[in-house]
């Protein structure tokens, strides 16, 4: 299967699952429930799922027992989304190519849409069925994704993020930052999947993890070229946002051919990475490839 048949594959999978998970809710608060549903399911690429699927299958994990971590993880993403966006925090007013949650609701709504679809994520792990013998792991995956979302992974990132707007920062600041905005939660995709695994070697998940970490600080390298370099049209939301709101970003502190090559470098740390385990490793080769040359 090549890298556009698995990414379809998983994104209509999780998309399956996480229109099931919104249309159980009742219908008491209607209106919560249409932001929380328009904020999952308008569109995305579903990386996270699919990051969680791809390692899945080469650690040969059962696909329905990575179902409960790839949705939760993709609901967790689309509740940050929709606080990014929020005007307190980076007031943006497009997402996917489609007003931001705030803007087609109300902000109120929006707020609660964000905090619904977290405490979801967290519903979703803990009741998804798991195979018998990995009923034991639950604990842990909802202990690596709470981590990877609070104070220190996801949030106290964003809170670094908007203490360094405006401000000069050093390079290894900003890849701490970005570490935890954006790293964690891609790493959390990776460690989930190893904690429902048999028979990993230390070895191999110190090579896993440190892949991990690589490409969700490459994810972000290439999130502030492309806001430099794309446009509103093909990123589905507002180009050069980070330089209007004074962001610290790697273009603006390396230069943008000096970014470029940074990204490079990353790119083949990942793969060396990847070289490293004892499994085929080919779709995870291509998942790099298409984080480093996206365009969206």
């Amino acid at each position: 299967m090549n890298l556009s048949t698995f990414q379809q594959a998983s994104r209509d999978r999780v998309n399956s699952i996480l229109s099931q998970a919104i249309n159980a809710l009742p219908e008491h608060s209607e209106k919560l429930k249409q932001a929380m549903e328009y904020a999952l399911l308008i569109g995305g690429k579903r990386m996270r799922p699919f990051l969680v699927y791809a390692t899945g299958k080469m650690l040969s994990v059962q696909e329905k027992d990575l179902d409960g971590p790839a949705a939760a993880i993709e609901a967790i993403h689309a509740y940050s989304l929709i606080h990014d966006d929020l005007p307190a925090m980076d007031n943006d007013d497009l997402r996917r190519g489609h007003p931001t949650c705030h803007i087609q609701f109300d902000e109120a709504i929006a707020i609660l849409a964000g905090d619904a679809l977290q405490t979801l994520a967290f519903e979703i792990l803990c009741d998804y069925p798991l195979s018998n013998t990995l009923g034991i792991k639950r604990i842990e995956l909802v202990k690596i994704i709470s981590q990877a979302a609070g104070y220190n992974g996801m949030c106290g990132g964003q809170a670094m993020d908007l203490a360094a707007t405006g401000q000069h920062i050093t390079q290894k600041q900003l890849e701490d930052l970005h570490d935890k905005k954006t790293g964690s939660l891609l790493s959390a995709c990776v460690e989930m999947t190893i904690a429902l695994a048999v028979n990993i070697t230390p070895q191999s998940r110190q090579h896993l993890m440190r892949f991990a970490k690589i490409i969700g600080l490459a994810f972000q390298v290439q999130d502030d070229i492309l806001d430099v370099v794309s446009d509103s049209t093909v990123l589905g939301k507002p180009q050069g946002s980070d330089q209007a709101q004074n962001k610290s970003t790697y273009p603006a502190m390396l230069g943008l051919e000096q970014a470029q090559a940074y990204l490079e470098d990353l790119h083949q740390q990942a793969l060396q990475a990847l070289r490293a385990l004892p499994y085929n490793t080919q779709m995870l080769v291509s998942f790099t490839d298409f984080v480093i040359h996206r365009t969206n």
